[in-house]
């Protein structure tokens, strides 16, 4: 775990804009759609160096999920990109019944995803997109950890994913502390910190706050494993089961309600195959509201202690059992 350490504070969004260019320069198919947000969502990087390729329809998320499946049937692989809670909830008929029903290789990007997108409030934190993207079939939903990841998940989505796929990111800077070159692959959880007593399940920015979390819990003699989840669809079921047959306790976090999303995914892997004790980490059932990134973590219980606070918790059941 010593490997992690943050290199800088940077967007999850600028590694998926990264990440467009690279697949802009390998593949000529690549066709990006924006909605009048272009630089907000990074999606500049691209129509700097492709403008051929980009083309803006304005605030039209519904049209765009049409038109981007119009483009797929005719061979292309469109990329469309906005607010998380416009790229998913506003647009769901659409990819729903135009992309999803027939699996087509549509590649979406929820931007300005969780509680920290900060003062522009409820109406835009994407908190409820991972549970509506995770239920539609054929989709993949991508949630890198930070922003080198970000980039790795974008070009995975093209290489990887034959069908329709989600990535989520957001829009502050954040630690950024993964290596560059590290293996991504979807469908596959990855391990950063091994433990005994206790592992604690994370997706997207709340990873760092579960890395943080481990080194505190460290220094009061608990031993807990850290996974990082990037892809909610198709979960990784069998580092979940791995992690519960070994520690026997586990606590999931996300910048996400905790219905439906990374937590109710790992339970649904859990209570089928090996039964533990568990704690939810994420927005609380509840809308946001404005503030600072940082302060709205802390008031909605997401940062390193509060996921002390529910390690102890899991503990406890899991010693009373």
């Amino acid at each position: 775990m010593d490997a992690y350490k943050i290199k800088e504070y940077k967007p999850s969004r600028f590694g998926f804009g990264e990440g467009l260019v690279e697949l802009g320069g390998k593949y000529e198919n690549i066709i990006i759609l924006g909605a009048d947000i272009t630089t907000s969502v990074s999606l500049n990087f691209f129509a700097e160096k492709y403008p051929e390729r980009f083309f803006s329809f304005g605030i039209a998320e519904q049209n765009i999920a049409g038109v981007a499946a119009g483009l797929a049937l005719g061979g292309k692989i469109p990329f469309f990109s906005t607010y998380g809670v416009f790229a998913a909830l506003r647009t769901t008929d659409q990819v729903r019944v135009s992309i999803c029903y027939n699996n087509l290789p549509v590649k979406m990007g929820g931007a300005h995803a969780g509680i920290s997108v900060g003062a522009d409030g409820a109406t835009h934190q994407a908190l409820e997109d991972i549970a509506i993207m995770r239920a539609l079939p054929n989709m993949t939903v991508l949630s890198p950890c930070d922003s080198n990841q970000a980039r790795l998940a974008t070009i995975a989505s093209v290489e990887q994913v034959k069908g329709p796929c989600y990535i989520r990111f957001g829009r502050e800077p954040e630690p950024n502390y993964t290596d560059s070159a590290m293996p991504f692959e979807v469908g596959k959880g990855q391990t950063f910190a091994e433990g005994k007593d206790v592992t604690i399940i994370s997706t997207g920015r709340l990873t760092w706050e579960a890395i943080e979390a481990s080194y505190i819990l460290m220094g009061e003699g608990i031993s807990a494993g850290v996974i990082n989840i990037h892809t909610i669809k198709p979960v990784d079921e069998n580092i979940i089961i791995k992690a519960a047959k070994e520690t026997g306790a586990i606590v999931t976090a996300e910048e996400h309600q905790v219905i439906g999303g990374l937590g109710s995914a790992v339970a649904e892997v859990v209570v089928s195959n090996f039964p533990v004790p568990m704690e939810f980490i994420g927005m609380p059932d509840c809308f946001g509201e404005s503030g600072k990134p940082e302060e709205l973590l802390e008031k909605y219980g997401m940062k390193s202690q509060h996921l002390v606070q529910a390690v102890k918790k899991v503990l406890n059941r899991k010693l009373t059992r």
